[in-house]
């Protein structure tokens, strides 16, 4: 059975598409016979779904609960289905692959070489940019994302744990000293990293069982993560950077953690990928494998790079 033969899928698809007659047009049904079936759902379901107007369709509060549920639900059923009946199909043909340019650079171009050597027939085209691309529009098969994914549209599977991290340079500990509660960073020179539509000078942290909000100052800011690096390895000041961007700086005594006792909110790795029911062989071997690798990076990682060099304390 196809997924949109279900109340979920079709639903699911309706969304997707944006319209009743862009998801009648894929299903080869009338526009009515989807909007009945549609009517069908809500109607057992007791509740609206969809707000209806002629030129869009919009999500109600209940269609917005019942799409995430539908959305990981039809997920867990494709991965059962392709797993018992689909296990000796082979990955062949183009994926196309966004990400962002720090963690593609280091993590996600050099894991798509190995894929490649275990899947020959697979080509892979990443593209790399300073935030998320609409997968849908752009024609891209899987994107990888830190931080919840914001597209209920989408479907999700978390690769990899990432927490944040506030850390120099030894040279500017020694010069200015470590902070040792999140309210010192007021005083401190912090680079600041621009994305997106963040208020990007507050720095969150928690600890301790309380939470603490600093709006941060300093003369350096960038949308670019590699250069706010670069600058807090010339001394420059602290950076809250993810940990897979400075695991490997820690581990060689770079960059030294401050503020150990406190968390930033979690920026976790996600693939996120356009409606199930178009896994395919290839991309589903690829975020398979790209939770391996990331596993097995993130285990080096734990144990090399989170113990402090002895005489490194700044």
């Amino acid at each position: 059975m196809a997924e949109t033969d279900t109340p979920m899928g079709l639903f699911q698809l309706v969304v997707g598409k944006g319209s009743l007659s862009a998801a009648a047009r894929e299903l080869g049904i009338s526009t009515s016979a989807v909007s009945k079936r549609l009517a069908r759902l809500e109607q057992h379901l007791g509740v609206r779904l969809l707000h209806r107007t002629t030129r869009r369709l919009a999500l109600t509060d209940e269609g917005e609960v019942y799409l995430q549920g539908a959305t990981r639900i039809l997920a867990e059923i494709g991965d059962l289905e392709r797993r018992v009946g689909s296990r000796r199909a082979t990955p062949r043909g183009l994926v196309r692959v966004n990400c962002t340019f720090g963690f593609g650079r280091r993590h996600v171009g050099p894991a798509l070489q190995e894929y490649l050597r275990r899947f020959p027939e697979v080509q892979v085209q990443l593209t790399l940019s300073d935030r998320p691309l609409n997968l849908v529009e752009e024609g891209y098969d899987l994107g990888i994302v830190f931080g919840s994914p914001g597209d209920t549209a989408l479907a999700a599977r978390k690769l990899a744990d990432n927490h944040r991290v506030v850390c120099g340079s030894p040279a500017y500990l020694r010069r200015r000293g470590r902070p040792q509660a999140p309210r010192d960073l007021a005083d401190h020179d912090c680079l600041i990293l621009r994305q997106e539509d963040a208020d990007y000078a507050l720095w969150r942290l928690t600890g301790g069982g309380r939470t603490e909000t600093v709006r941060v100052r300093g003369p350096l800011a960038c949308n670019d993560g590699e250069v706010v690096r670069d600058w807090a390895l010339a001394g420059g000041g602290l950076i809250l950077r993810s940990w897979w961007d400075v695991a490997d700086l820690v581990r060689r005594g770079k960059l030294v953690p401050v503020l150990e006792g406190y968390r930033a909110p979690e920026a976790n790795v996600y693939a996120v990928y356009p409606f199930p029911r178009n896994l395919t062989a290839k991309v589903r071997a690829l975020v398979d494998f790209l939770g391996g690798f990331l596993a097995e990076r993130a285990t080096w990682s734990a144990g090399q790079a989170a113990r402090p060099r002895p005489g490194r304390r700044g």
